[in-house]
């Protein structure tokens, strides 16, 4: 059996100077002026104000998407088979609106509410819809326009035609 030295006997060599000064990775930390207290404070108070608007913003969309969920449900319900059956929305909507950090022109801030449009896309369907109706409606009118032109030519040149047939 082999005996193992004892390494505490060993003294550990190691230069050391006194005039090299040694850096402390431990310490206590200066106090921070009140200025740059503030400072970040008000860094602290920003960010918070723009976590608030953007969670109010995700909600927002939540909110919109529960809405686009229920449409499509209420809809394949209306036709299920074409089975008559009563309808019944699964959602109502009332007035909604998500909270909100204004910024004032003073710099100071208002915790307010925004409304949600929840009709908004309808509205915008229906607007863009009537658009592309009129749209058409022109387009056929100048079809319409270019055809009877035409004719009118090929009459007109077919008139002239004849006139000069009859006149020889």
């Amino acid at each position: 059996m082999k005996k193992i030295a004892d390494s505490y006997k060993n003294p550990i060599l190691r230069k050391v100077s006194l005039l090299q000064p040694t850096s402390m990775t431990t310490g206590i930390v200066p106090l921070q002026p009140q200025e740059e207290k503030i400072i970040s404070e008000r860094e602290r108070l920003t960010a918070q104000v723009e976590r608030i608007n953007h969670i109010a913003g995700e909600l927002e969309a939540a909110i919109l998407e529960l809405k686009a969920i229920t449409n499509t449900l209420n809809s394949q319900e209306r036709y299920p088979l074409l089975k008559p059956k009563p309808y019944k929305n699964i959602c109502q909507y009332l007035a909604v609106s998500v909270p909100w950090v204004r910024q004032k022109s003073d710099q100071s801030f208002i915790l307010t509410t925004r409304r949600v449009d929840l009709f908004r896309a309808e509205r915008e369907a229906a607007l863009l819809a009537q658009q592309l109706r009129q749209q058409t409606k022109k387009r056929l009118a100048s079809q319409q326009h270019r055809k009877n032109k035409n004719v009118t030519e090929v009459d007109t040149k077919r008139f002239f035609k004849k006139s000069l047939v009859n006149k020889s």
